[in-house]
């Protein structure tokens, strides 16, 4: 977790001043992030303007932990990107585009679909005011691509020329980061193995002894106290939850940045479909199966039953993040599929389609296999 800073406004959306604050020295245009030099560069001239720890802080400030329980009574408050964008959904994955440097979609980033619609929203989204920079370059995913690639060995043949990497996309993820403290309080019944001697007759007749065991039941409790932080819910719906599980974690603990325009121009980002309210939820419920998990530690004994617990939840707060990620998705047959790189750490995940030609061939072979030798041993 970034540490905290207490805000006199904790909502106040990013200045607008960050909009025009980096222009390029040569030509006038909008820097971007550049995820190959680590730097601002000019998506114009090409020029590259090094980042330094003083115009981070100059951008953003520090990282504010946000109190939930006030946005959840004021959703109104800190909305807004403090930048004009264009937002697009997607009419097949559902998924809402926003572009914040003037350009217009003609395809999902998400699914490739040319079905998409211009989208207008009465509330604005709640404003991100950090993210995590990209750091792995496209050209790097490539060559991860390739290789992973070379290793679907049950992929059809044709399998390479339908998922070429021209479709790579730099894609910022929604997420939501949560804080809490926990208090618990645990009621079980802590079990005991013992054992003892029994005689019994076996097939044969013959009388033998074994040792059986027996479980002794005592009334145990507890007490806990847990604090948790930053914990993860996707606000995302175009990439799919399976893909990016196997491409976490997302490092927001420590390597968080302010949120800029800057970052964000020339890239994609998704905005959020999982709102706040949903995400509170979603994590309680996650905090609520890790508690119960912590206090059946505290149990004594080797086995347990009738866990009961209570818990109160104290300052929770909440972030809203963007992450980066590296995006392939490709149509093989009438189906879609994605190839998904986690941005920072370059962690990827994939889907395939499978030739049920080659498979069988394979299982054949393998049974042919096993048969000569079976022959030769006799």
């Amino acid at each position: 977790m970034n540490s905290p800073t207490p805000a006199t406004d904790p909502f106040a959306p990013p200045p607008t001043s960050m909009v025009a604050r980096h222009v390029c020295p040569e030509c006038g245009g909008n820097l971007e992030w550049n995820a190959k030099v680590q730097s601002l560069k000019c998506p114009y001239c090409g020029t590259v303007v090094p980042w330094t720890e003083e115009q981070q802080q100059q951008l953003g400030g520090d990282i504010v932990e946000q109190d939930l329980a006030a946005a959840l009574a004021n959703p109104a408050s800190g909305r807004g990107w403090g930048e004009a964008r264009r937002e697009y959904q997607c009419q097949n994955c559902r998924a809402i585009s926003v572009f914040v440097d003037g350009r217009v979609a003609s395809r999902c980033d998400f699914c490739g679909s040319p079905a998409i619609q211009a989208h207008e929203e009465r509330n604005d989204a709640i404003t991100p005011q950090s993210l995590l920079p990209f750091k792995v370059s496209d050209g790097q995913v490539r060559d991860l691509i390739r290789k992973w690639y070379g290793s679907r060995w049950f992929a059809p043949n044709k399998f390479k020329n339908a998922a070429l990497t021209d479709t790579l996309k730099g894609i910022y993820l929604p997420y939501w980061t949560f804080d809490a403290h926990v208090q618990a309080q645990w009621r079980a019944d802590a079990g005991f193995y013992y054992y003892t001697t029994e005689q019994y007759r076996d097939a044969n007749g013959n009388i033998s002894t074994r040792q059986v065991r027996h479980v002794r039941w005592e009334p145990a409790s507890g007490s806990l106290q847990h604090f948790f932080d930053d914990e993860l819910v996707a606000g995302t719906v175009g990439v799919h939850q399976g893909l990016l599980q196997k491409v976490e974690p997302f490092p927001t603990r420590t390597d968080l940045k302010p949120y800029s325009p800057e970052f964000v121009r020339g890239w994609t980002v998704e905005r959020y479909q999982v709102d706040l309210n949903r995400a509170a939820t979603i994590n309680e419920g996650d905090m609520d199966q890790q508690v119960e998990t912590l206090c059946a530690r505290q149990i004594p004994g080797d086995t347990y039953r009738n866990l009961q617990v209570r818990r109160q939840y104290q300052g929770r707060s909440f972030k809203h993040v963007l992450v980066p990620v590296w995006l392939v998705g490709y149509t093989y047959g009438s189906k879609s599929y994605q190839i998904l790189a986690n941005g920072y750490t370059g962690q990827l995940a994939g889907e395939q389609p499978y030739s049920w030609v080659k498979i069988l061939f394979t299982a054949l072979a393998v049974l042919l296999v096993l048969v000569l030798l079976m022959a030769a041993g006799r």
